[in-house]
C-alpha cells in the first residue's frame, strides 16, 4: 500500500514537496510514478523515476518546475514542486509498477496511493 503526504494550500509561485511511502513493502523494486487529477478530469501523468533514481521523465505542464527523486535506503519517492501554478491545483496520488515501458500510462501502474490535496492560489 501507498501512502501519499504533503499536499496542502499554497500561493502561485510557492512550493511544495509530496512525499510517497510504501508500507508492507520497499519501493526499491519499483519504477514510481505521479499522476494528478482535477474533478470532472481524466488522471493525468506527471512524472516518474525509475529504480535506481538515474532515470526520470515529466510532463511538458511540469518540466523544469518539478522534482522528483527517491531515496531507496527510506523506501520513498517525493516530488518537489516549485513555481506552483494554480493549474496545479488537483489530487496528488503515487503509484508503483513492476513494469518498464509505457511508464506514462495509468494502466502501467499496479499500485496506487490515496491521493493528497495540492491547492494552488492566485
Amino acid at each position: 500500500q501507498l501512502q501519499a503526504s504533503g499536499g496542502g494550500l499554497v500561493q502561485a509561485g510557492g512550493s511544495l514537496r509530496l512525499s510517497c511511502a510504501a508500507s508492507g513493502r520497499t519501493l526499491s523494486g519499483y519504477v514510481t510514478g505521479w499522476f494528478r487529477q482535477v474533478p470532472g478530469k481524466e488522471r493525468e501523468f506527471v512524472a516518474w523515476v525509475g529504480r535506481s533514481g538515474s532515470m526520470s521523465n515529466y510532463a511538458d505542464s511540469v518540466k523544469g518546475r518539478f522534482t522528483i527523486s527517491r531515496d531507496n535506503a527510506k523506501s520513498t519517492v517525493s516530488l518537489q514542486m516549485n513555481s506552483l501554478k494554480p493549474e496545479d491545483t488537483a489530487v496528488y496520488y503515487c503509484a508503483a509498477t513492476t513494469g518498464a515501458t509505457r511508464l506514462s500510462l495509468l494502466q502501467t501502474y499496479n499500485y496506487w496511493g490515496q491521493g493528497t490535496l495540492v491547492t494552488v492560489s492566485s
